[in-house]
């Protein structure tokens, strides 16, 4: 980054309203947050937000996509991070002890291992939430690391709750199971409901019916899979397609796991789930 680059971001930061704007997409996270809802949060006129957003998007600190009828807006956390940068490059003259304090809260050239890292919200649906979607929820609840917190739900739950197979299997590999249940995604469109930044379903289509609105930031997903209750054959032979299921829904979670979520704007970030529905989008990972 120059200097002109540094004036140019300083100068779009440098006015209350859009202070506060940037703060309140910060605390959204990649998933940004629709013009109208801004201008909820933070009272404002529409007119004068779109003036403020304006400036910010010059400045390349923000980036906005188009969500059905709406504009979502996030920040742009590389942009962000290079302009705090400039001015760590300048930090005591290459000589951090002296700046003591201040030469930590800059540091932007390193992985600060004592911050952190933003908690994503991630919902996995299918018909029955008796297989797929509880399997995904496991998976994703173990590799996340603590930076995943994931839900499963279904449009016409099993009263009989996950299959017992695919409970044994989870159970098998390691998995905490006791926890794991079949519901209906009503319980996660509440206003009491925690807020989805990940939406991923996993079948052709949720019987018919289509997916309730969860907001205009979530970023959804479709993996189609085969479904379990639909297996064929001997108790080996199903074991093993559970298997290839488990496996090919690993390797897709691993994968979104590892994004870099930090640099990726919501536009890219809506890019990449989409590309893992795909055997190429998988190889290229």
């Amino acid at each position: 980054m120059d200097v002109g680059q540094a004036a140019s971001g300083f100068m779009a930061l440098g006015q209350e309203t859009r202070l506060d704007l940037m703060r309140a997409l910060l605390a959204a996270g990649p998933s940004g947050l629709a013009a109208g809802d801004i201008a909820v949060r933070l009272g404002v006129p529409a007119s004068t937000l779109s003036f403020h957003l304006r400036a910010l998007e010059q400045a390349g600190l923000v980036a906005a996509t188009r969500h059905g009828r709406s504009l979502v807006y996030a920040p742009q956390i590389a942009a962000l991070r290079a302009l705090v940068g400039f001015l760590a490059e300048a930090c005591c003259g290459g000589e951090p002890d002296r700046c003591g304090d201040l030469n930590r809260l800059f540091d932007t050239r390193r992985e600060t291992g004592h911050m952190q890292p933003p908690v994503f919200n991630v919902l996995f649906l299918c018909t029955r939430n008796s297989a797929r979607s509880i399997m995904a929820e496991a998976i994703l609840g173990r590799i996340g690391e603590g930076r995943f917190r994931a839900f499963s739900a279904g449009s016409d739950p099993s009263q009989d709750g996950p299959l017992p197979e695919v409970l044994q299997q989870l159970k098998a590999l390691g998995h905490e199971v006791s926890a794991l249940r079949s519901k209906s995604w009503d319980a996660f469109t509440g206003p009491d409901a925690p807020r989805m930044d990940f939406v991923v379903a996993l079948c052709d289509t949720l019987a018919g019916q289509a997916c309730p609105d969860f907001g205009e930031t979530v970023i959804t997903a479709a993996w189609p899979l085969p479904d379990p209750a639909k297996f064929s054959g001997s108790p080996p032979e199903r074991a093993t397609l559970l298997n290839e299921l488990y496996a090919a829904l690993h390797r897709r979670l691993s994968i979104f796991a590892s994004l870099p979520f930090g640099t990726l704007d919501r536009m890219a970030l809506k890019a990449r789930l989409d590309e893992l529905a795909q055997p190429q989008g998988l190889a290229r990972a």
